[in-house]
């Protein structure tokens, strides 16, 4: 059971989803730089931070915040 959540912007987004596309935007060591994190510095792969954030709220909320503002940032640009 659902339930519509229209001023969520990451509804319907899985975390594998946010940390792929950061991924592809930032590269590992541009993620790295921006959120200091031991699991995109070292021997980073998507299974093992997805491990990581799961578990950890407050660097996911990190990972979410700059989803964010990437997509913030290229929708102004647009």
């Amino acid at each position: 059971m659902s339930k519509e959540q229209p001023n969520n912007p990451l509804h319907g987004l899985t975390l594998e989803a946010i940390l792929t596309h950061l991924v592809e935007h930032y590269g590992w060591d541009g993620l790295g730089s921006k959120i200091d994190i031991r699991c995109f510095n070292n021997d980073p792969s998507i299974k093992s931070s997805l491990k990581f954030l799961r578990k950890t709220p407050w660097a996911r909320e990190k990972v979410e915040q700059l989803y964010l503002d990437t997509q913030n940032s290229v929708w102004l640009k647009g």
